[in-house]
């Protein structure tokens, strides 16, 4: 009988961070680089090494070593050491799916420069498995995958390898480590180990590889020294084993070989979240939310905001900030490795995380400030009006809905015109009177102190702006106006517009649709349960029973003609900790305020919680009741479209027998938005920063986890978790900050209707709940506001006109998830994607765009005009600008 072949491939999977920090990290890695080059350039027999797939690493190693460039060079170019396509290893559910993609991008060109980017989509540790990665692996040229985790055995076709689809249709050829990614990372050839431990696992690796001899053996572990025997451990191992033979590899050559000689026809299609054979912390996305949290903001900042402005600014002749942006995009992706967003860390390297996000938030703030203030500058010397303030659509479709903005004026009351004279209308959310201080004047007495007179800042709801796609438009204060619009309190108990009414009755809370007269009582409830989990995983307490609020306090109602809120509170008395819990001692006060918002002709009502938490190990709960009776499904987007998830999972049943790694919840991550439907309705809700969701079947409610509390990193034997405690096992790691003591604040927004769910509806509506605008007002009165606005800038562009459009995307069902200018190039990108089921033609406009052409992720031509998008999925289009705009 054929001897079976052992792809034996040395690796590292390097964390970037994790329960050390990252500069912990980088020390560790320039000694272990150093010494892998050494022993690379001096044993020829040994064959190469995966250094994780991640780009990241040589840039920090080239930092510190950057005379060892050539040397490094030369050992990627001639494939002994493997890295790329990832900047880093980052989490595929946590993130925007533009993230994932700009990693990708970053790596697979940052690998290239240095020779070349591995051919393998390699996951071998995040936390689950999103169902575009197929898709956006091809997008980039790579036509094979390897991942440890979200697979069941059953899900298998009694082989290892297997065709891994997304929900496009585009797939790659995938082989799952079944033994995840280190059985191989102690190999020897000493004969205990050979007999007891080595071939019993290659005897269970062969009996799931049907139709193939050739088993990988990954042989690596976190933060590892590569193995110097290697080589002289494979000879003695093939001198001394009858049945297997050895040989030192890698997984490009692993795959190509397998794959060569067997065609697997086998298809996987969807998230791959399977808890049988590996843990995958179904819980961790309410881990740390104010990590979470920043994590949108800066997403949305950099992605739907910073990016497009750039590029509106790119096309009237003035500087695409892409140094500032790859240095943004590289300080983000640490934050996206999989640890990091998980939240799973030491204290220290959370608060580095967070410190990591708010600058660059700070950065994306400060390029948008300078952008916005020359361009419009530009428009005030074209108009010839000081008063103005400019809306930026950063939409390549038009902007028609209210627009939010503050805005300061010398008078109390001002008006708001269009550049043609026609009056728009707003209301006053706040108003407030600022002292204008004092300045310095230079005298030929010398320096005196002049009074600076005050002025209104004022925060305004301006309804039905319309502003072109892509562009902007400008609008006039006009100073002495009489009739504001005041946000003020009302003695109501009810809010409404065209879309719903809200009321308040003994307590509780009822929503009404109007259109279908639908509603929903008591249709907003808090959950607090206790947390005996870790930083990786909630986990129930056994016997403690759910506390749940009861009745509501109405704080106060506030109406003007465009919004309508309706602040309310609710009062818990929990237990302060986890011994508390456990004696069923309820004595800490627990206040949760929420402030519920209709603004007119919008289809949503926005709700905001605001808490102050100073319990412990507890996890807190909004439920939101839906139409919907015993919901068997829940609908939730996950890349480019729609993902249906059960709400209950028939494994629950078996997990245990089993001996699964971990309980398989239906608790899932949302990326913008879940809901619920049935011929009796639906309702979705859309976030901002909170990503886990519960369908609770029997009562009919969405549960959006707020937050979680737990101060330690690692626990044994959780009640869904049985087993060793994850991460690291010897020791343990308090993380008190992770209990999430201080103020918090929860954003997202209902949608109920008499209809079903239907996919271009809810996309609209979360990128409409996103505000893909920005504003900027040309004043002088306050300089703080927007933090660089006191400083002097350059003037580029002298003259811009009032309005201006540079592409419109004129189809209903395409929507946009990038706008920028190229990596490479001075040309425009823009990605559109099609949630829907059928196929959509592309009409991209625009008088200054020159020819279109499709790209593919990686900014390859690979057609001409682009005509239309499959259903599900998605397309690049790269267009040129032609002529100069500038006055």
């Amino acid at each position: 009988m054929s001897k079976k072949r052992v792809y034996v491939v040395p690796h590292s999977h390097w964390d970037r961070e994790w329960y050390f920090t990252i500069e912990d990290s980088n020390l560790l890695l320039a000694e272990n680089m150093d010494h892998l080059i050494e022993l690379l350039e001096e044993n020829s027999d040994y064959h190469g090494y995966v250094f994780d797939a991640q780009i990241s690493v040589v840039e920090e190693y080239l930092k510190v070593r950057p005379h060892n460039s050539d040397r490094l060079r030369s050992l990627v170019e001639s494939k002994r050491i493997f890295v790329g396509p990832w900047y880093t290893q980052a989490d595929s559910l946590l993130v925007h799916k533009e993230s994932l993609v700009r990693n990708l991008l970053y790596g697979v060109k940052g690998a290239e420069k240095m020779g070349h980017s591995m051919n393998i989509g390699y996951l071998p540790d995040i936390f689950g498995q999103n169902h575009y990665l197929p898709s956006l692996f091809k997008g980039f040229g790579i036509d094979y995958a390897i991942l440890q985790r979200g697979v069941y055995t059953d899900q298998l076709d009694e082989n290892l390898n297997f065709r891994w689809q997304s929900p496009d249709g585009e797939e790659v050829q995938a082989n799952l480590m079944k033994l995840g990614y280190g059985p191989g990372k102690f190999l020897s050839a000493d004969e205990d180990f050979h007999k007891d431990r080595l071939q019993p696992m290659l005897d269970t690796l062969a009996t799931l590889n049907r139709d193939t001899n050739r088993l990988l053996l990954p042989s690596g572990g976190d933060q590892v020294l590569v193995r110097d025997h290697f080589p002289e451990t494979v000879e003695k191992l093939n001198a001394n084993d009858d049945r297997y033979e050895y040989v030192l590899s890698d997984y490009e050559t692993f795959m190509e070989d397998t794959w060569q000689e067997t065609s697997f026809d086998h298809v996987i299609e969807g998230e791959l979240i399977a808890t049988e054979g590996s843990r995958i912390h179904n819980t961790i996305s309410s881990q740390r939310y104010d990590i979470k949290k920043w994590n949108h903001i800066v997403e949305h900042k950099i992605i739907n905001q910073l990016e497009p402005l750039a590029t509106i600014r790119h096309s009237l002749g003035l500087r695409y900030p892409q140094e500032w942006l790859d240095d943004m995009w590289k300080n983000l992706f640490d934050v996206h490795a999989h640890d990091s967003i998980g939240g799973c860390n030491s204290d220290d390297t959370n608060e580095d995380i967070i410190k990591r996000l708010v600058k660059i938030n700070r950065q994306a703030d400060g390029l948008m400030n300078m952008i916005k203030r020359q361009i419009t500058k530009a428009v005030s010397e074209e108009t010839g009006s000081e008063d103005i303030f400019v809306v930026f659509n950063t939409m390549p479709k038009s902007h028609q809905k209210s627009v939010e903005t503050v805005l300061f004026t010398k008078d109390r009351d001002f008006d708001v015109h269009q550049l043609d004279g026609q009056r728009l209308y707003y209301s006053i959310r706040k108003q407030d009177y600022l002292s204008g201080g004092k300045k310095i004047v230079v005298t030929a007495e010398g320096d005196k102190e002049v009074e600076i007179p005050g002025y209104y800042r004022t925060e305004v709801h301006i309804a039905d702006v319309e502003v072109p796609a892509l562009g902007y438009t400008t609008l006039q204060i006009v100073e002495g106006a009489e009739d504001a619009d005041l946000l003020a309190s009302s003695e109501a108990d009810t809010i409404e517009n065209h879309s719903y009414v809200v009321s308040f009755s003994d307590g509780k809370m009822k929503l009404t649709e109007k259109d279908s007269e639908l509603s929903v009582e008591n249709f907003i409830q808090f959950e607090d349960t206790a947390d005996a989990g870790d930083s990786y995983d909630y986990s129930p307490l056994p016997g403690d029973e759910a506390i749940l609020t009861r009745e509501a306090k109405l704080i106060g109602v506030r109406k003007s003609s465009f919004v309508e809120e309706m602040t309310i509170e609710h009062e818990l008395f929990l237990p302060v900790d986890l011994d508390s819990r456990k004696v069923g001692v309820k004595d800490a006060p627990f206040t949760i305020r929420t402030v519920l918002e209709l603004r007119k002709e919008e289809d949503l009502l926005r709700v905001k919680h605001e808490i102050d938490n100073s319990v412990h190990d507890h996890r807190v709960r909004v439920l939101v009741q839906t139409p919907v009776e015993q919901p068997a499904t829940s609908i939730a987007d996950q890349g480019y479209s729609l993902i249906e998830r059960s709400s209950e999972n028939p494994r629950m049943d078996i997990w245990r027998e089993q001996g699964y790694k971990e309980a398989p919840v239906p608790i899932y991550t949302v990326e913008q938005f879940a809901g619920v439907e049935s011929d009796q309705g639906s309702l979705a809700a859309y976030t901002k920063g909170l990503k886990e969701y519960e369908v609770l079947k029997e009562k009919g409610q969405l549960a959006l986890t707020l937050f979680r509390s737990v101060g330690l990193l690692g626990r044994d034997d959780l009640e869904w978790r049985p087993g060793r405690a994850s991460g690291i096992n010897n020791k343990v790691v308090t993380t008190p900050d992770a209990q999430m003591e201080g103020e918090m604040s929860f954003d997202y927004a209902i949608q109920l209707s008499g209809d079903r769910l239907d996919a271009t509806t809810l996309f609209e509506t979360a990128d409409h709940y996103n505000e893909r605008y920005v504003t900027y007002q040309h004043q002088s009165l306050n300089t703080f506001e927007e933090r660089l606005d006191r400083f002097e800038i350059p003037q580029p562009v002298k003259h811009l006109p009032g309005d201006y459009s540079l592409v419109k995307l004129d189809n209903e069902n395409l929507f946009v998830s990038a706008v920028k200018k190229a990596h490479d190039g001075k040309d425009i990108v823009m990605r559109v994607y099609n949630p829907t089921q059928d196929s959509v033609e592309v009409d991209v406009r625009g008088d200054r765009i020159g020819s279109l052409t499709s790209v593919n992720l990686a900014e390859v031509t690979i057609d001409d005009a682009p005509h239309t998008v499959s259903a599900k999925g998605f397309q690049t289009i790269q267009f040129s600008v032609e002529g100069d705009l500038s006055l």
